[in-house]
């Protein structure tokens, strides 16, 4: 009779595949020959991200030394956290914060809502033609460049020959100069940014509304449910993991404020709520020439973006388990 293998490293290397056995290293060489076309495929990528992410990192050591262009980047002397410290005693610390906050949560807050409530209108239009032409015109704008849509924002709002203004002097209102008030600044930014985005952002949530159940529809209007009541109770929790992911994703980018937009509209009236982290290093990096303070900011606003994608991936994490997805 015939003994069955005990456990152990005999046992194991009969239960492992051939191939598995062999070195990795000679395995990585036939994958390799079998599917170079991929490789080479993904090589353009890999170029990208080393040439364009991972080398410049090695710049992030001027924030902790005291940068001389003779001497070099590894040769200037080392001032640890100085500039750290300098940015934040400075007095435009608080400022920088606050504007780079502000801007950011009222994104968030008028921003993100608005795609879902967008889609779910576009849900319940039955004329199809009129569907299709709001959404080729709302997707329109996200098309448009960032320099072009901030021309026509100077267009749209100039004091003496802008639409706004001219509505307003029709209504009995007096004309505003509003890109060169600080009060206007943000709606300004937030709400352009809702009309230039909002289309576009709202795809995602069409298609996972195409997801949901037809039969849960067909027993609300049986049960006598209104639209309303359809949204919140079928449409809503039918979507809302997309909602939650994309909330975290947006979220994790919290302190990204788009330096483009802002650089555009930014004035020397509507500084003191226009000035932003990103302008901020832009100014003192490369029209002051003041490169390792500049550097130790920038340096400042990654590591708060990377603790906030951080805490968003173990929220989404949390959530998961909790399976509210």
């Amino acid at each position: 009779m015939n003994k069955l293998p005990v456990s152990g490293t005999k046992g194991k290397e009969k239960n492992l595949r051939p191939e598995l056995v062999r070195p990795l290293r000679l395995r990585l060489i036939d994958d390799f020959k079998k599917n170079w076309i991929l490789y080479l495929m993904i090589l353009p990528v890999l170029l990208y991200f080393i040439v364009f992410a991972y080398a410049p990192m090695s710049g992030v050591i001027l924030a902790f030394k005291d940068f001389k262009v003779k001497l070099g980047i590894f040769g200037s002397p080392w001032v640890g956290l100085k500039y750290f410290e300098r940015f934040f005693g400075s007095f435009n610390f608080s400022l920088l914060l606050k504007n780079t906050i502000g801007i950011s949560l009222y994104t968030l807050l008028i921003g993100f809502p608005i795609p879902i409530i967008f889609a779910l209108l576009l849900n319940y239009l039955r004329l199809k033609h009129l569907k299709k032409t709001l959404q080729m015109v709302s997707y329109a704008p996200y098309f448009i460049s960032t320099v072009v849509i901030c021309g026509m924002i100077a267009i749209f709002m100039d004091k003496n020959t802008g639409i706004f203004n001219q509505i307003i002097v029709a209504l009995g209102g007096e004309a505003q100069d509003f890109l060169s008030k600080p009060q206007y600044f943000k709606s300004i930014y937030v709400w352009s940014g809702v009309w230039q985005g909002m289309g576009y952002s709202s795809i995602i949530y069409i298609s996972a509304l195409s997801g949901v159940d037809p039969a849960l529809h067909e027993a609300a209007i049986m049960d006598g449910a209104t639209k309303v009541q359809r949204i919140l109770h079928i449409d809503l929790p039918g979507i809302k993991s997309t909602i939650i992911m994309l909330l975290i994703l947006q979220m994790g980018s919290l302190m990204n404020v788009g330096f483009e937009k802002v650089f555009l509209l930014q004035n020397d009236l509507n500084m003191s709520a226009s000035d932003v982290i990103n302008t901020y290093v832009y100014r003192v990096g490369l029209v002051q020439n003041n490169y390792s303070y500049s550097t130790a900011v920038g340096l400042f606003n990654s590591v708060i973006n990377m603790a906030l994608v951080i805490a968003a991936n173990q929220l989404s994490k949390k959530l998961a388990n909790e399976s509210l997805w």
